[in-house]
């Protein structure tokens, strides 16, 4: 990456293809009158497409094209630019935040500057937020920069403007972003989404859409419209953009799905035979030791430091790759730590350590390890606060699907996975066999939904992603229980093979077909979108496979991650 990248990459500016600067200025300049906006404008990518559009429409008079720039060097050289192809623009240097919004643009369109919370900070952030806070928006702090841009850049609209922006897909899928999603729906009264199945945006990983919003709210729905890589453009206004109808505060991944796809999963997710999985119990993070190295031990290690039993809690090991069945016995965490693998937690008793522990302690301040944050932010150091025992554990970083796992081997977790704590009334039955009910379609489409894909086509669940995963519920759950007992048998031979496609075939055969009545059109239906999703997901490197899948199932949508807050686990403040 060389150094021009690596500064545009820390303000979070990337240049924008020609085809969405034209694509989006030939949307929202209508008129030879209209006044546009090109906010955060780099080097006037849309100010140059708008006032070519602006010539087309016969427009003769100047001062209708107006950027605003930060960074000085591009603001000239995009008047350069402008000026070159003949055409009369003001660019204002200036942070786009200290601007005071007016009502007086017809457009206000551009690629705003995307950076992560983690990097968005100090007096940035603050005005960021406070701009956001005047329209009556107040954003969490994990918000990145395109959340406040968003709310800022549309309080210069006049009434019935036109919204036109490059934005990351998170938008319709991230936590922080409700606040952005619930302010657009009430503030236009047609918002539509255009996203592709490749990245648009060479050496940038990031996924985009286009969003195009007009006029004066609340819609009914939003409108998406798919396609495979940017030439597709030229098409999106001669083609019917698929609708979806949502509440202000959910996420849009829904449109992820094909229309068709929508409806059966939707149904079925709304119907009697599926709830959440929070009405089974409470999802959590693992522990957080601070310094797994020190604190995770191998069983040689806990030899060798001739450490007791009592300074000692069994645990998963860290990472999630030993889970693939649907338990996790005694037997199997017996030849994990035979093998190697750090079974072991370092915790002994806060008032009296043995010596073994009190040796262990030394070693741990002679090597530093009180520094490390999460062990300097806690009093005694040494002591990791344990999360309740989880009945479940859950995978929520998989390349195929997230893995619900019996914990019969009474082990804690550490925070390379979740725990779920199931309600009383329901433990028996969850832990018996929630895991092999969740093998439906149902709940593996759910999860390609709910969930976000992260670099390399990893798909991750935050935790109250994980509470809105469809689940079979309870009722349901406890009528099939024979039926499931007796498919147990198989489903662990298919299992120990590799073959979970057929142990989702068994599943859906008792849990949707027989109980539910989805007919085979339906299921057809519903392995199609998880196929489709899944390609999607992790074929983002090659183009031409996810283009099959997408020409094959039009209108869909993929979201990438973003973080969010951690959940403090039940017995454990915040």
């Amino acid at each position: 990456m060389g150094k021009g990248t690596k500064v545009r990459k820390a303000r979070g500016a990337f240049f924008t293809p020609p085809e969405i600067t034209r694509f989006i200025c030939d949307w929202a300049v209508r008129t030879a009158t209209d006044t546009v906006l090109e906010p955060s404008c780099g080097e006037a990518a849309f100010l140059l497409a708008a006032g070519r559009r602006l010539t087309d429409l016969g427009s003769t008079s100047p001062g209708r094209l107006h950027g605003i720039e930060i960074h000085e060097p591009s603001a000239n050289e995009g008047l350069k630019t402008l000026h070159a192809a003949g055409l009369n623009a003001s660019i204002t240097v200036a942070d786009f935040f200290d601007r005071r919004p007016t009502p007086s643009f017809d457009a206000v369109i551009g690629n705003p500057p995307y950076i992560r919370y983690q990097h968005f900070g100090g007096t940035a952030r603050n005005k960021s937020a406070e701009a956001a806070l005047g329209a009556g928006v107040r954003l969490t702090g994990l918000a990145s920069s395109l959340a406040a841009f968003v709310i800022h850049a549309c309080q210069f609209l006049k009434p019935g403007g036109r919204l036109g922006l490059v934005l990351p897909a998170e938008l319709l899928s991230v936590n922080y972003a409700a606040k952005v999603r619930q302010f657009l729906l009430g503030r236009f009264s047609r918002i539509r989404v255009a996203m592709f199945d490749t990245r648009v945006f060479p050496g940038v990983l990031e996924d985009v859409v286009l969003l195009l919003a007009e006029d004066c709210g609340p819609p009914d729905s939003f409108e998406v419209f798919h396609v495979r890589d940017l030439s597709g453009l030229a098409e999106a206004e001669g083609q019917a953009w698929a609708g979806f109808t949502l509440g202000a505060i959910d996420k849009w991944t829904t449109a992820l799905l094909p229309q068709a796809s929508f409806n059966v999963y939707q149904s079925l997710c709304q119907g009697p035979g599926f709830a959440p999985l929070r009405r089974w119990g409470e999802t959590y993070l693992g522990a957080v030791t601070g310094a797994n190295g020190y604190f995770a031990l191998t069983q040689t290690e806990v030899c060798a430091y001739r450490l007791p039993r009592l300074d000692l809690v069994k645990i998963s090991p860290p990472g999630a790759r030993h889970l693939t069945g649907l338990g996790f016995d005694t037997a199997q965490w017996q030849a994990h730590s035979e093998a190697g693998k750090r079974c072991w937690l370092f915790y002994p008793h806060i008032e009296t350590p043995s010596a073994a522990a009190s040796a262990h302690i030394a070693l741990g301040e002679h090597n530093k390890v009180p520094a490390a944050y999460k062990c300097r932010t806690r009093k005694p150091w040494w002591r990791v606060p344990l999360v309740a025992e989880p009945d479940l554990l859950l995978t929520y970083m998989n390349h195929d699907r997230p893995r619900l796992v019996s914990n019969t081997a009474g082990v804690h977790i550490l925070n390379s996975l979740y725990g779920v704590r199931l309600h009383p009334e329901h433990r028996c039955l969850g832990r018996s066999l929630l895991p092999l009910a969740a093998f439906n379609s149902v709940t593996l489409l759910g999860a390609e939904v709910v969930g976000r894909a992260y670099g390399g086509g990893l798909l991750k669940l935050e935790p109250r992603e994980a509470d809105t995963l469809p689940v079979p519920d309870p009722a349901t759950l406890a009528a099939l229980a024979p039926e499931l007992e007796a498919l147990l048998p198989q489903a662990l031979a298919a299992l120990d093979q590799g073959d979970t496609a057929r142990v989702t075939e068994l599943v859906d055969e008792v849990v949707l077909s027989r109980a539910l009545g989805v007919g085979p059109a339906e299921l057809r239906v519903l392995h199609r979108a998880k196929a489709f999703l899944f390609q999607r997901r992790v074929q983002r490197g090659r183009p031409a496979a996810a283009a099959e899948f997408c020409h094959q199932e039009p209108n869909a949508l993929i979201s990438p991650p973003s973080p969010s807050p951690r959940r403090p686990p039940p017995g454990q403040d915040a």
